[in-house]
């Protein structure tokens, strides 16, 4: 299920004791729709994620490290002179919509007290934080500000007055009491039209409360799906069709296989969006640096088949060459002004062969022609098998790119982005930006069943790093066979073939072959991997390998990994 009134209510039930009476201590924006509010309280930090983001709207606390910025935007830094220190007073759902009210109690700078309300709207792509004032409900800003061209319905710029957006009424099922229910119940004599009527429920939850009334139509009933709201838990389901899905309660009635549960639904939460919301936040951190990859792609796939053809040309030349010659074995035959002539060709049995002439020309100049073609066509090949040769190098650097980007934390784009400005793909900007240092706190850590730790790089210069610095001479190193993929090092200088495994299905899972059921691996000590001069950042030469071939499963690989 989505983010639907109901859900907000079970949410609230956890949220609400642990953050009223707390101080906002920080509050930052990492990436464009999601805000970040660390409370303070009873000597413990809790950082409460909130996301406009369009496709899945959320909010919960999270243990997940999110970086701050170096630059704050315009909205956090309003948010920070008018919230930041200042006491949660309490939360409110507004009914049962997919608006939440965090109420504040804060003083202005003549030490008066004001009472603020951020709003917190998760309403797909109509989603929106609003801090506004609560004695005069005048917006001081907000995450998205709307042009009144896109949104008729209210205006949503800083002074404009705030409103809340138009909100279909509906009957709450939280509230309602047995004899409202029996005298809708009578009204409504069919199960699937009572529940139309009721407000916060998404699709899932009206199927699931129908079956519930198909099985019997009464009050307790009824009560009891509710109920299951005031209690809840994290369960996360599959579709048949593999699509996850969280709950707050266990439904019976949908066609859901139940994967995990969890008795804190907000620790579910975060575990759930987890993958899904690094995955976003990688987007959203590396659409300059995805343009230029895609774009350079392009271009070299297009430059490898036009070279490819100029080859095939070269190497089928020789019919320039054959035409050259029975031209002039024939040069009595060739009359001033002809654009064509056939002639027998003594190669083929003397068949005619038409051969087409400038009639500009001589027949000795002709002849003279098609040996000049052939002569430049024969000496390009070299040439052009030389420049397919960088054009494909090339294409298998911005395949490793990619690939580093499918693997990549947030913070991680930074220094794929480094990599590209000085490569020179990418524009330095004017100004020098200190970058961090790589360091083992960078690189992805696995320990293994024998307790064995294995280091993976993800990008380009992490894998430079890690492999020609970091790893000891005698550790193995791992890479899957003849694609993009990350540097693995297994730090053991005889590991087990249980332990080569294992280290091979990481460097599976890191590659561009990470859905294949059969990767072929690489693995050979550390000593044997080497950097050719002006090579490339995450290109290597190895020698003395063996092969393992494996098949990488996401759930196996990720349980071994640690923070």
């Amino acid at each position: 299920m989505a983010f639907d009134g109901l859900f907000i209510h079970s949410l609230l039930k956890d949220l609400s004791p642990t953050l009223i009476g707390g101080r906002l201590s920080k509050i930052y924006q990492p990436f464009e729709q999601d805000l970040v509010l660390v409370f303070r309280k009873d000597r413990k930090n809790y950082p409460l994620l909130i996301s406009a983001n369009a496709q899945y709207p959320r909010m919960y606390l999270t243990d997940q490290s999110i970086s701050n910025p170096d630059k704050a935007p315009t909205f956090v830094m309003v948010l920070r002179k008018y919230l930041e220190g200042s006491v949660l007073q309490s939360i409110e759902q507004v009914g049962l919509d997919r608006i939440i009210n965090f109420h504040f109690s804060n003083r202005n700078e003549l030490g008066d007290q004001v009472k603020l309300v951020l709003s917190v709207e998760l309403m797909g792509r109509h989603s929106n934080v609003i801090l506004y004032n609560q004695q005069d409900n005048h917006i001081i800003d907000l995450l998205k500000r709307i042009n009144p061209d896109e949104n008729r319905a209210r205006i949503l710029l800083p002074k404009a007055k705030y409103e809340l957006p138009p909100l279909k009424p509906g009957l709450n099922g939280l509230t309602m009491t047995e004899d409202e229910f029996n005298e809708e119940k009578a009204q409504n004599s069919d199960a699937a039209s009572l529940v139309k009527k009721m407000s916060g429920l998404d699709r899932d939850d009206r199927q699931e409360l129908i079956g519930y009334l198909e099985d019997e139509y009464s009050y307790d009933t009824f009560s009891t799906f509710f109920k299951q709201f005031e209690n809840p838990k994290g369960f996360v389901l599959k579709t048949p069709r593999n699509k996850r899905k969280i709950f707050p309660y266990l439904p019976y009635h949908l066609e859901l296989e139940k994967e995990s549960s969890d008795p804190d639904l907000n620790h579910a939460l975060d575990e759930f969006y987890q993958y899904q919301a690094t995955r976003d936040w990688v987007k959203q951190r590396a659409g300059r640096v995805e343009r230029v990859v895609k774009n350079e792609q392009k271009k070299l796939s297009k430059k490898i088949v036009k070279l490819k053809k100029q080859l095939d040309l070269a190497e089928n030349s020789e019919g320039y060459r054959i035409r050259g010659e029975i031209l002039n074995a024939h040069l009595n035959e060739v009359k001033p002004g002809m654009s064509k002539i056939s002639l027998p060709n003594y190669y083929e049995n003397n068949a005619p062969i038409e051969i087409k002439l400038d009639p500009a020309l001589s027949p000795a100049r002709n002849a003279q022609k098609y040996f000049t073609r052939y002569k430049k066509l024969r000496d390009s090949i070299k040439h052009v098998n030389e420049q397919i040769k960088i054009a494909e190098e090339n294409l298998a650097y911005f395949d490793s790119i990619q690939t580093a980007i499918d693997n990549a934390d947030p913070q991680d784009i930074d220094q794929i982005n480094d990599e590209l400005e000085n490569q020179g793909y990418i524009r330095k900007p004017k100004k020098n930006v200190r970058r961090k240092k790589i360091t083992e706190r960078n690189l992805n850590k696995f320990k293994l069943s024998s307790g064995k730790t294995v280091l993976v790089g993800k990008n380009n210069y992490q894998n430079d790093w890690l492999t020609l610095k970091k790893a000891n001479k005698t550790d193995y190193w791992f890479h899957v066979k003849n694609m993009p993929g990350s540097h693995v090092i297994l730090r053991d200088d005889n590991p087990s073939d249980d332990d080569i495994r294992e280290a091979a299905e990481i460097a599976a899972f890191f590659s561009k072959g990470k859905l294949s059921a059969h990767v072929q691996v690489d693995y050979v000590q550390d000593k044997r991997v080497k950097k050719p001069n002006g090579a490339k950042p995450g290109f290597v030469i190895y020698t003395g390998q063996n092969s393992i071939e494996v098949t990488p499963e996401e759930k196996e690989v990720l349980s071994k990994k640690i923070d």
